[in-house]
């Protein structure tokens, strides 16, 4: 029983020792210290402040009526009565639409074609073309929302047939359709995985450059950048959302669970991925790569079920492709933990197989430093 409570005791000062020692080298390294806090925190409100107008309304643009019927008339004049456009100026050609547009006074502009009343007269197919200031991809949505508006109001008022069954459309997540709720729920997890994966990977590399052996405790090491990113995770998910303004559907103690299966998961696959790392510097062109990349395998912007195959099952390998999806369908949608059983298994799953993968790894590289001995000394021994 001694000899137990002695190895129980002599593993715990090990494992006290691996953690203080990682929690030394973060502090001690300025550039993960300004990606983990400067990054970590900063990042998250820094999107939502450039995202902040998440809707514009009125919009203004240029209207250029080649077809001067009754049908072009009426089509700009549904334009003018959607929320998201108006039809402030009505131009003879499109160099006068082109011009007020270099002058900002417009921010989009509808050409109606010269046979555009012909082809309805005739129950033809009729095209516009649209033109939009692309400075702000706002603009761009406005634009092409309210012209899809306005073409759908054409199509059924021209259809002639009845409506048996009347309907209201009713967007109860994102009533506004706010690009802000919209993208910033979705960056929020994937920043918390992309900076500790980052500053992880910073510190292999730095260690692999100086020829610094690493320590093979990695339930000491990885508990340091657990309880950092606990408290990160928490602030980003929790109180950036209340700070924006943007909606919360769920209580603090659904953010808390995934927060655990995200988080340790996050740091059994920094650890795996950072052991390929060889140089500090190929931390920067990674992050310029992997994070477009994670945010669109969420399928926060496509249906996943229009994935290819390939992209699908090569989206299972960051914990970040489950994780926005829970805390979408949680704080977005209002959704229970029970109907993110699927997106936590899946984190279980991979904390387990990285954590497995990361000490084959770390052995594998440990091996390798070892110096084999000489022929001349194993037989002197």
């Amino acid at each position: 029983m001694k000899k137990i409570f002695s190895n129980i005791k002599h593993w715990s000062s090990a494992w006290y020792g691996t953690f203080s020692e990682e929690l030394r080298n973060i502090f001690n390294d300025s550039g993960v210290l300004i990606v983990f806090f400067v990054a970590g925190l900063g990042y998250p409100l820094l999107f939502g402040l450039i995202f902040k107008n998440g809707t514009i309304d009125d919009m203004p643009i240029a209207v250029v009526d080649n077809s001067h019927s009754l049908a072009g008339r009426e089509f700009s004049r549904t334009l003018d009565a959607t929320p998201e456009i108006s039809a402030k100026y009505h131009c003879a050609n499109m160099e006068e639409a082109q011009s007020l547009m270099r002058q900002r006074k417009v921010h989009g502009i509808v050409m109606i074609p010269e046979d555009f009343g012909d082809c309805l007269a005739r129950g033809g197919q009729a095209h516009i073309s649209t033109y939009a200031d692309m400075s702000s991809f706002l603009y761009y949505k406005n634009l092409t929302m309210g012209t899809n508006m306005a073409m759908l109001h054409e199509m059924h008022r021209h259809s002639g047939l009845p409506q048996p069954v009347r309907y209201e459309a009713n967007l109860p997540y994102n009533r506004n359709l706010s690009y802000t709720i919209f993208f910033i729920a979705a960056v929020l997890p994937i920043v918390i995985q992309q900076t500790m994966f980052y500053g992880v990977s910073m510190l292999s590399g730095t260690m692999r450059e100086e020829n610094r052996n690493m320590n093979t405790s990695l339930s000491g090491r990885g508990a340091a950048y657990w309880l950092l990113y606990m408290g990160i995770g928490t602030y980003t998910l929790s109180l950036v959302p209340e700070i924006l303004g943007l909606p919360q559907n769920c209580g603090f103690g659904s953010i808390f669970v995934l927060l655990l299966f995200y988080v340790t998961a996050c740091v059994a696959f920094s650890f795996t991925f950072s052991s390929m790392i060889r140089h500090r510097e190929t931390v920067f062109i990674l992050f310029l790569f992997m994070s477009p990349i994670c945010l669109f395998l969420t399928g926060f912007s496509w249906p996943t079920s229009s994935f290819p195959e390939f992209w699908k099952i090569f989206s299972y390998i960051f914990p970040s492709t489950f994780a926005t999806r829970a805390f979408i369908n949680i704080n977005s949608a209002g959704a229970g933990l029970g109907l993110a059983v699927p997106q936590l298994t899946a984190l279980a799953v991979q904390t387990i197989a990285y954590y497995i993968l990361s000490n084959l790894l770390l052995l594998r590289t440990a091996r390798s430093k070892t110096p084999a001995l000489c022929p001349g000394l194993e037989s002197g021994s």
